[in-house]
C-alpha cells in the first residue's frame, strides 16, 4: 500500500496564499482564532477564506482556551471545520461540541504521551508540537525521539517543520500528517509560494522513500 502523508498548512490570512496552498497539494488549511497570535483572524474572516476551499480540503480552526461561545460561533460559520485545541483544554471541553477535533500535545521530556493520548480518546488525532513559553511551537522543532511507537491516535507532526527538515521528520516519526506554519512564511501570516511548493514536494519525496523501502 502506498503511504501518503497528509499536509496541513496553518496560519493562513490571505486569499492568494490559500489558493497557492491548495494548488501545492495541501489537504487542510489552518485558521488561527487566538487573538494573541500574529496570525490571528476573525471568525468572519475564517468563514470568508473557508468558502474558497474546494471539496476534500479541510478547514481547521485553532483555538487556545477559548470561550465555548467562540467555538460554537465558528462552527456555525464554518460547519465543516475541524477543531484544533492548543491550550489547556480538558478532554470534556474538547468533546463537548460533538465535533471532530485535534488535540495539541506540547512535547517535553516529562510528557507521558501515551497517557495523554488515552485521556483524549475522542480526538481525531494528536498534533505534536514543541514545548515553548506561551502556546504554539514558536517555529521550534522538538526531539522526535520523544514520540513513542504505536501512539493510539493518528499523529500530526508539527513544530519547526520546513522544506529542509520535513523529510527527516517523516522518516523518523512516520506521522499520519504534517503541519507547517512559520516554515513556509516570508513574514508572520504571509506565506511564501516557493516555500509552500518545496514543502509539499519534500513530503511527497519522503513518501516515495518509504514506499521504495517497503518494496
Amino acid at each position: 500500500m502506498t503511504t501518503r502523508t497528509r499536509i496541513k498548512i496553518c496560519g493562513l490570512t490571505r486569499e492568494a496564499d490559500l489558493d497557492t496552498a491548495v494548488e501545492c497539494g495541501a489537504d487542510a488549511i489552518g485558521f488561527v482564532l487566538y487573538e494573541r497570535s500574529p496570525r490571528a483572524i476573525s471568525i468572519a474572516r475564517a468563514a470568508e477564506l473557508a468558502r474558497r476551499l474546494p471539496p476534500f480540503v479541510t478547514p481547521v480552526a485553532l483555538f487556545v482556551n477559548a470561550a465555548p461561545e467562540q467555538v460554537q460561533a465558528l462552527l456555525e460559520a464554518v460547519p465543516n471545520a475541524l477543531l484544533q485545541f492548543h491550550g489547556d483544554e480538558a478532554p470534556a471541553e474538547c468533546a463537548r461540541y460533538g465535533h471532530p477535533y485535534l488535540r495539541a500535545a506540547r512535547m517535553a521530556a516529562g510528557l507521558a504521551l501515551l497517557d495523554f493520548a488515552s485521556s483524549y480518546t475522542s480526538a481525531a488525532g494528536l498534533l505534536l508540537d514543541a514545548h515553548v513559553e506561551g502556546y504554539g511551537g514558536g517555529g521550534k522543532a522538538f526531539d522526535w525521539s520523544l514520540v513513542p511507537h504505536h501512539v493510539p491516535l493518528p499523529v500530526v507532526l508539527s513544530g519547526g517543520l520546513n522544506p529542509a527538515n520535513v523529510i527527516d521528520g517523516i522518516l523518523h516519526v512516520r506521522p499520519w500528517a504534517v503541519d507547517v506554519s512559520s516554515g513556509v512564511e516570508s513574514a508572520k501570516g504571509i506565506k511564501d509560494a516557493v516555500l509552500m511548493r518545496r514543502f509539499c514536494e519534500a513530503v511527497r519525496e519522503a513518501d516515495a522513500r518509504i514506499a521504495d523501502a517497503a518494496d
